[in-house]
């Protein structure tokens, strides 16, 4: 499949008064049409700065987004309202996310009607609208004139699904979109997203903590830590094959629903790197049992050890099936 969005060097910086926070730092990868990248890591390793930085909701510090063949960090904002139509969020809290003075007609039409799409003349055509994106996300047309405190976390998170497709995206970043949600609410709408994109012909940029979430939707999967990239692998490849300490830290601590499976757990000990200012060297060798001298010496680059799994980490051969 062609490639959709192309994502070059991307950092984000924020400015403390302890120092320059690297949230985002250096990262590149690209996601092909109707396919999914899944980007996991610890909580404050820059997945949602990530993806808030692709959609300029953040705007990038230095970098490229190529986004159908154009760098979107040149548009203007007139070019860059034009281009929500094309690439829209799906954010973690469905109750945060919603006005809670607007029904559900009013939060699905907004952006209809800021585009310019309809106009509130357009009274039957929006109502058709409306009802339409209801039906695609499994809401009852009963709930129309709802609000978002009359609705449970799954219904308010299927108002924010219907809201991002409002505009007929191509692009969509879900943002932990079912973290806030009862598991067994969380399956029905990674089964609904996992239609929509089917039927819609979507791209999703996944961003998780839950790495058997991760592994059921997506093609590949990015591993993030500090606002670095670790590794990225088809999802088959990394959860078979994973090279990075990291990442086999994170796999071990999955857990597995068989009291008699044993699986060996790994512990991370140390200090974690300050992404305040990081010296240079891997973020992750205050917490890795492998690391050496080399490791903190400089910078470890991004490889690809075979094609299609990419690794940062100088100890990669020592992680190469024999």
């Amino acid at each position: 499949m062609s490639e959709l969005l192309k994502v070059v060097g991307l950092k984000k910086y924020f400015p403390t008064r302890a120092g320059t926070l690297h949230a985002v730092d250096d990262v590149s990868f690209s996601i092909r049409a109707r396919e999914t990248l899944g980007v996991v890591g610890e909580s404050g390793c820059g997945k949602s700065t990530l993806g808030r930085a692709i959609l300029r909701l953040h705007e990038p510090t230095e970098g490229e987004v190529w986004f159908e063949g154009q760098n979107i960090l040149t548009y203007d904002a007139s070019r860059l309202k034009q281009l929500r139509r094309e690439m829209q969020i799906i954010f973690q809290d469905p109750f945060a996310s919603l006005n809670p003075r607007m029904t559900v007609s009013e939060t699905i039409t907004e952006a209809l009607l800021i585009q310019g799409l309809f106009s509130k003349r357009d009274r039957v055509a929006l109502s058709r609208r409306v009802r339409e994106m209801m039906g695609l996300v499994g809401l009852s047309e009963r709930l129309i004139n709802a609000y978002p405190h009359e609705l449970d976390g799954g219904r308010r998170q299927r108002i924010g699904i219907a809201r991002a497709l409002s505009l007929s995206p191509k692009f969509i970043v879900c943002d932990e979109p079912v973290s806030a949600l009862d598991v067994s609410i969380q399956a029905q709408i990674l089964n609904l997203m996992q239609d929509l994109q089917r039927d819609l012909g979507l791209t999703y940029l996944f961003i998780t903590h839950d790495l058997s979430v991760v592994k059921h939707l997506s093609n590949d999967i990015a591993v993030m830590y500090l606002g670095r990239m670790v590794e990225k692998a088809p999802a088959d490849e990394l959860f078979a094959n994973p090279r990075h300490p990291y990442t086999r830290a994170l796999l071990s601590a999955i857990p597995v629903p068989d009291p008699d499976f044993a699986t060996e757990r790994i512990l991370l000990r140390g200090e974690v790197t300050s992404p305040v200012d990081p010296a240079p060297g891997c973020r992750f060798a205050g917490r890795c049992p492998h690391v050496t001298p080399e490791c903190t010496a400089r910078d470890v680059p991004l490889v690809e050890l075979v094609p299609g799994h990419l690794c940062a980490c100088i100890l990669h051969k020592k992680y190469e099936k024999a």
